[in-house]
């Protein structure tokens, strides 16, 4: 059994490793594979954590739906947008940013109007240089944006001025990992140089259309530039050298100052959104221009100015919506980092990814192996909700992101195969056990086998057990009788197939056919209950079946089949037994061989079922019994109660009768009584209406010789030197 296991374990590691060692190689070589199925994962992580707060120091000036139909059609005369930020500045803003871009000439100046008509006055306002000088007097970081199609041939090739350095540490100069533009759209150049900053606001979305990822940094012309996000907290820490620090796999973090920046190989961060849409604080663009607003809520803030206006096209899908404004998406960052609240792909990650590949393949494989079948589903799941919640508070309580989909498709591919490598050896130990027992047993311990097999096999055990020996009396006269081999093979298999199928009706196993005999036993190698009732009940109706069995040989001319039946009930060894090339499932032990002699004894008691008072004891339902003798058999020392079973239930009328006198005459002869257990012997045995013409002789001899010759220190005790 040992071997059995010590080879399963082996098989199924060995399996588990090759799997390992596939999934890993996808894994390193091709990893985009998983990558849609990864994010949607990792997006439904989100939508259980739920909405977070925000550090409430950033705030959107939404130019929407009621700021357009109030102030006009988008893009507004410059000098409400300059009215705008004059508000924001007298109410003590910290910061402005523009998620817009500014990039022709405002068209409705009076200045850019005139000069179509090429009218020069200097008396009228020039929108342009207003909102220009109005940028130059407040905090405001301006935005645009870059062009990232190669083909694109009619764009703007001017850079923006950065007031930063950037510096690269440890970068591979053969390696190029930011992401490059090939071109520009900035504000007009009044504006974009009335500036002390800017920051682009690309936002790339995934292979999937969803914004997961904002870049902080691009990489134009062999110059870095940073995003909006970026360059407001460069600005906010007066940061003016901006590390870049890469490992060998890419960009690894960016450093304004004392603020550390996680971010991808590409200079990328993943945005730790804080919920859906509205999340942040929103005041309508009108509100800031007609001056109502709580001026102490923006006081020290950062202002974003964006949209959220369906017709300006600045909406995005988020893990959160698949509708969800632009500006919004560059707030959870400033939130991100100014809070320091990260969530960031660690480079070591990927071996921590591999080693959870073989850890998980392994010991699922073996969970699976080594408990029952229907535990599989169960296994599989604690499994799958253990990895999703590891995921989870990996993520959002420590901010590192592992690949879910590897060890979810390591669990399940691990589980699959152990479960059809488990199905199979069941089947074939399935097959082994009907092999085995299907001739021995009945169908109800062939299913409890089955559902049970993977308990202990057939291992050797001990356990209590209940015997059945079963013998043809007169045999060797009967095989002479009946003339040639296959007439007797014919009468034989007459008597043992009703006889084998009342035992397995009762739950019993065949053990073997001996010649004539029948060797049974119950309670093994499934556990019946009331197994010694059950024996007796089998044993019962045996010898009720001899009757119409016998009818049917008379009509044949075949002689009468008479048996004898002992049980026996103690503790057995039970299991496979045998060579390697040869084996069977048997039980051998004391209690085994106790139950063959008291077969052999119902010739010598004249009865036709022997139980011993192990039986008697354990027997749950009545029975109608007669003591037969106390006796020491063969190879035992100790004394055993023979006790003969007629019926089930209540000795009636004359039966009742015999068999109290039996037993009084009996603890008359057990207290050394001879003389008055004779004259009651004597009397049974010349009754016409005695059950058993040959126990009243046994005792009428033995209490006859005791009064001859009184024992010494009698105890009722008879020694059988003989097996029968």
């Amino acid at each position: 059994m040992k071997n059995k296991i010590l080879k399963k374990l082996l098989l199924y590691s060995f399996i588990s490793i090759v799997l390992s060692l596939f999934l890993s190689f996808i894994y390193i070589f091709f990893p985009q594979l998983p990558q849609t199925f990864d994010n949607s994962i990792r997006d439904t992580l989100f939508k259980i954590r739920g909405e977070i707060p925000n550090s409430h120091n950033v705030f959107i000036v939404d130019i929407d739906e009621k700021s357009i139909q109030a102030l006009g059609q988008w893009p507004w005369s410059r000098d409400k947008i300059a009215k705008i930020l004059e508000n924001l500045t007298n109410a003590g803003i910290g910061l402005i940013a523009f998620d817009v871009v500014f990039a022709e000439r405002d068209r409705s100046s009076p200045k850019k109007i005139l000069e179509k008509y090429n009218i020069k006055r200097d008396d009228v306002p020039d929108y342009d240089e207003i909102f220009a000088k109005t940028v130059a007097t407040t905090p405001t970081i301006l935005g645009y944006q870059f062009e990232l199609e190669k083909d694109n041939k009619h764009i703007s090739k001017k850079a923006p001025s950065i007031p930063a350095i950037f510096v690269e540490k440890n970068k591979n100069p053969n390696e190029n990992y930011l992401i490059k533009a090939t071109g520009t759209i900035l504000n007009t150049p009044m504006v974009q140089n009335s500036a002390y900053s800017s920051g682009f606001f690309n936002n790339v979305p995934d292979e999937s259309g969803i914004i997961r990822s904002v870049p902080l940094i691009i990489s134009y012309d062999g110059i870095i530039y940073p995003s909006l996000a970026l360059e407001v907290l460069r600005v906010i820490t007066d940061t003016k050298r901006v590390v870049i620090n890469y490992d060998k796999d890419g960009v690894e973090n960016i450093k304004l100052n004392s603020i550390t920046i996680p971010t991808d190989r590409h200079g990328r961060i993943l945005v730790n959104f804080r919920g859906k849409e509205r999340s942040f604080k929103y005041i309508s663009a009108l509100d800031i221009y007609n001056n109502k607003f709580d001026k102490k809520a923006i006081e020290g803030k950062i202002a974003l100015v964006g949209t959220t206006a369906a017709g300006l096209l600045d909406l995005r899908a988020t893990p959160f919506e698949s509708v969800y404004p632009g500006v919004e998406v560059h707030a959870n960052v400033i939130d991100n980092i100014l809070t320091g609240d990260f969530i960031y792909k660690a480079s070591w990650m990927d071996g921590v990814n591999i080693v959870l590949i073989f850890i998980l393949s392994l010991v699922v494989t073996l969970a699976i192996t080594f408990t029952p079948f229907w535990y599989n589903p169960f296994i599989t799941m604690a499994f799958l909700a253990a990895t999703g919640y590891a995921a989870y508070y990996s993520l959002f309580t420590k901010g590192i992101v592992f690949n879910i989909f590897y060890p979810i498709l390591t669990i399940s591919t691990a589980a699959l195969i152990a479960t059809l490598l488990d199905y199979f050896f069941e089947i074939r130990q399935e097959e082994a056990i009907k092999k085995k027992f299907a001739s021995k047993v009945s169908k109800d311990v062939m299913d409890n086998l089955l559902k049970n097999m993977g308990d202990s096999g057939f291992q050797a055990m001990e356990k209590e057990v209940t015997v059945f020996f079963s013998d043809v009396r007169g045999f060797t006269q009967i095989s002479e009788k009946m003339g040639s081999a296959k007439n007797l093979i014919e009468y034989l298999n007459q008597y043992m197939e009703p006889m084998s199928n009342i035992i397995t009706k009762y739950q019993g196993t065949i053990d073997k056919y001996i010649g004539d005999a029948i060797m049974a036993y119950w309670n093994a190698p499934g556990n019946v209950e009331n197994h010694p009732d059950k024996a007796v009940l089998a044993s019962l109706e045996q010898i009720a079946h001899l009757e119409p069995l016998n009818k049917e040989y008379d009509k044949n001319n075949k002689p009468h089949i008479d048996i004898g039946i002992g049980l026996n009930t103690g503790m057995a060894i039970v299991g496979e037994m045998g060579s390697s090339g040869r084996s069977d499932y048997t039980v051998i032990g004391d209690a085994i061989n106790l139950g063959a002699r008291l077969e052999s004894l119902c010739k010598f008691y004249n009865s036709k079922l022997n139980i011993s008072n192990f039986t008697k004891d354990a027997l749950k339902e009545e029975y109608i019994f007669r003591f037969l003798d106390l006796v020491t058999v063969k190879g035992k020392v100790e004394p055993i109660e023979i006790w003969q079973v007629y019926a089930r239930g209540k000795a009636q009328g004359e039966q009742k009768e015999e068999l109290e006198k039996h037993h009084k005459a009996i603890e008359l002869y057990k207290n050394s009584k001879f003389k008055e257990a004779l004259v009651i012997f004597e009397e049974l045995e010349n009754s016409k209406t005695k059950t058993n013409n040959n126990i009243y002789k046994i005792y009428i001899q033995r209490c006859t010789e005791f009064i001859e010759h009184p024992p010494e220190n009698f105890i009722g005790v008879y020694e059988h030197t003989t097996k029968g």
